[in-house]
């Protein structure tokens, strides 16, 4: 059977165990339609990139699935119909990643307080301050620089 990473978007307003109700029940679809769920992530509620359906966060949920087409056409038709789902995305894939997702691995990295190969120094690199305090002064012009007369 062909093997497929799955997507959905919740609405904010929903909570978080009304969303682990709705992936129960979206398990339960792949499940009667002869497939399986192999891993299921939630990644929490994140910001969007832009407004879906008046909202600008949602519950995002990936689901590993092994499951034959039709039961991806009955899941992504079931999604549809339910009006707390905004967004799904299903690709298929030659193989599922083992361990967690790389949203999973940045919540992380994100939660430890780890900045990467950067250091402390943030993003500015070997550029210093990159203000003005590293260029070299220019003296401000004097009226006596200009040689003309004062006008009356």
């Amino acid at each position: 059977m062909p093997l497929y990473e799955h997507v959905f978007l919740a609405r904010q307003d929903v909570t978080a165990q009304q969303v682990e109700e709705l992936t129960t029940r979206f398990k339960g679809v792949i499940e009667a339609n002869g497939g399986s769920v192999g891993k299921t992530e939630y990644w929490g509620v994140k910001s969007l990139t832009y407004r879906i359906n008046k909202n600008r966060k949602a519950h995002f949920t990936l689901l590993n699935i092994n499951a034959p087409a039709a039961a991806i056409q009955e899941l992504e038709r079931q999604q549809r119909i339910d009006e707390d789902v905004l967004r799904i995305l299903t690709l298929r894939v030659e193989e599922h990643e083992e361990g967690p997702s790389a949203m999973l691995q940045k919540r992380d990295r994100d939660d430890r307080g780890e900045r990467g190969d950067r250091g402390d120094r943030g993003d500015r690199g070997d550029r210093g301050f990159g203000g003005r305090e590293d260029r070299p002064r220019r003296p401000r012009p004097t009226e006596e620089s200009h040689g003309g007369e004062e006008e009356v």
